[in-house]
């Protein structure tokens, strides 16, 4: 495969490309052998993408001759030949980065996962005679010794305690995603390479689903620096994943999470995992994370997000001045999000039900959540998706306000608000004049509405016009089910915010129970029962 090489955007102006130092890094790795299926015993000819990194990172040095990227974080699908990369790298450190006594380790959550790229690096160096000459081979403790520059590579088990004072040199640090905490990161990497001049931290690992992790730290650090927001010239970021505005199920976007498709992993393989993920929601998160690398969420979606989908449809809001709609109001707590949402019935048979989401956060808290949760309300905000209200605090007057001005273009006919958190504002909105419906959020008054919906969404006749922020908390809802089938959303489960959603369920229940002044359709259907967990 051709490869001509360009050297990466994150170079320093007073770095420069020492094409011999990346040529010898290349030629090491070129001379080792595959360990797995069809590759295995054929030499290690590095595929495009993982020859950029390996010039990137040993040949880009600084005016001292050293290098300059100290850290690495590839961020890339399974299957694409990661652990080989790694065990590769692990090796050249070892042997012939030209470092005396080198202490390179290997860590993962766990021992076991640790070894996975040890045991791999253990098979190169077996079948290589010329690094078998100088080595030994401890398989019992994972650790290889190189005896030419009095150097080993060992697999670290995840015990924290016992890893101060190591005299790190190299650091493999494989699916850091599954770290449960940031203790084992902050031990190998704050000071333990000090005392050398250019060790290296390389992180490698699949995208997660704790977006509070030391993983999703790095994530977001390497998305800043690659799109200019932040500056870390010691810092080397490769994210192979979809964007949120990709679309998943379009084959062609397969290719641009996974470099190594149809040489590493076959393209049949990624569709059978495709097909599996569309027949059941369990397997959508585990399709996106592990396939496409998206950060998901650990628990199973309640809309999958092919489902959501069908209501991306182009809104025109002018056409329903004056129209008949319901709200649903979320006031949650006077620091985190209000939700208020439009739902408007069809008009005739050819019509869907359509979807107009409104959010609000406090100004002087927003800049701190969006660090905090790693969300885009900032981002949601300029594109004119989440208001803001003066403060530190939600001011329910503005949302009056606001609420008051929406009556005037729209005629809101009720708003299903819950029973428990009627406040003060409340009575100003049906001082105004709107009809406030007391909703409660147990079972009883949730799951009818609950489930309509989700049918509704599977039969396409939802319209919410692809609002972000509904998108989002549409993909963090858990939902609770009692003995007797009954469903809600679980505020308490869902890792992230569900206002929106709660809303739009509360709305829709009153637009269904007013559908043509005549009733529920409740009343002379039933309930419709939907299996979610299938």
């Amino acid at each position: 495969m051709r490869y001509k090489y360009k050297p990466t955007k994150f170079m320093l102006p007073t770095s420069h490309y020492d094409k011999a130092k990346a040529d010898r890094a290349v030629t090491f790795i070129s001379n080792l052998k595959h360990t797995k299926g069809k590759w295995a015993g054929k030499p290690f000819e590095l595929l495009p993408w993982q020859e950029q990194i390996i010039r990137d990172i040993f040949g880009i040095v600084k005016p001292n001759g050293k290098r300059q990227f100290l850290s690495a974080y590839v961020e890339i699908p399974k299957k694409n030949g990661k652990s080989e990369l790694a065990a590769a790298v692990a090796l050249y450190l070892l042997y012939a980065d030209g470092e005396a006594s080198a202490e390179v380790y290997g860590a993962a959550a766990d021992r076991q996962q640790a070894s996975i790229v040890f045991d791999v690096a253990k098979q190169m160096a077996e079948m290589s005679p010329a690094l078998m000459k100088r080595s030994k081979i401890m398989t019992a403790q994972k650790r290889l010794v190189n005896y030419s520059n009095a150097g080993f590579y060992q697999v670290l088990s995840a015990e924290v305690g016992t890893k101060h004072g190591l005299n790190v040199s190299g650091l493999i640090f494989d699916e850091i995603h599954s770290q449960p905490n940031r203790k084992l990161y902050d031990v190998l990497t704050k000071g333990s390479g000090d005392a050398r001049e250019q060790p290296l931290f390389f992180f490698i690992t699949t995208a997660g689903t704790d977006r509070n992790s030391i993983c999703y730290e790095l994530h977001t650090k390497a998305k800043d620096i690659m799109n200019g927001r932040k500056s870390d010239p010691s810092f080397y970021p490769v994210i192979y994943g979809l964007e949120d505005s990709d679309d998943w199920n379009d084959e062609k976007n397969w290719y641009k999470a996974n470099p190594s498709l149809n040489y590493t992993i076959g393209i049949d393989r990624v569709r059978e995992a495709y097909k599996n993920a569309l027949d059941n929601p369990a397997e959508e998160n585990v399709f996106k994370q592990l396939r496409l690398n998206i950060w998901t969420n650990s628990t199973v979606v309640w809309i999958p997000d092919h489902i959501y989908e069908r209501g991306n449809i182009p809104i025109n809001f002018d056409m329903l001045r004056g129209c008949t709609c319901y709200g649903g109001l979320d006031l949650s707590s006077t620091s985190d999000i209000t939700a208020f949402v439009l739902v408007f019935p069809p008009r005739s048979e050819n019509e869907n039900y359509i979807i107009y989401p409104h959010f609000w956060l406090p100004e002087d808290t927003l800049e701190l959540r969006c660090r905090r949760d790693h969300v885009l309300y900032d981002v949601w905000k300029r594109q004119g998706y989440i208001n803001t209200t003066e403060g530190n605090v939600i001011h329910y007057g503005f949302i009056e306000k606001y609420i008051e001005n929406l009556g005037k273009i729209y005629n809101i006919k009720e708003i299903g608000v819950d029973r428990w958190n009627a406040t003060q504002m409340v009575q100003n909105l049906e001082d105004i004049g709107f009809t406030m419906i007391p909703f409660g959020q147990g079972f009883k008054d949730m799951s009818p509405a609950s489930k309509e919906f989700y049918k509704l969404m599977m039969e396409g006749k939802i319209t919410h016009g692809g609002n972000p922020v509904l998108k989002w908390m549409a993909q963090n809802v858990v939902l609770r089910q009692d003995p007797a089938g009954n469903i809600k959303p679980d505020k308490e489960k869902s890792t992230e915010k569900i206002d929106g959603i709660v809303a739009t369920v509360m709305a829709l229940d009153r637009c269904i129970r007013n559908a043509g002044n005549t009733g529920s359709v409740y009343d002379h259907r039933g309930l419709f029962f939907i299996d979610t967990y299938r």
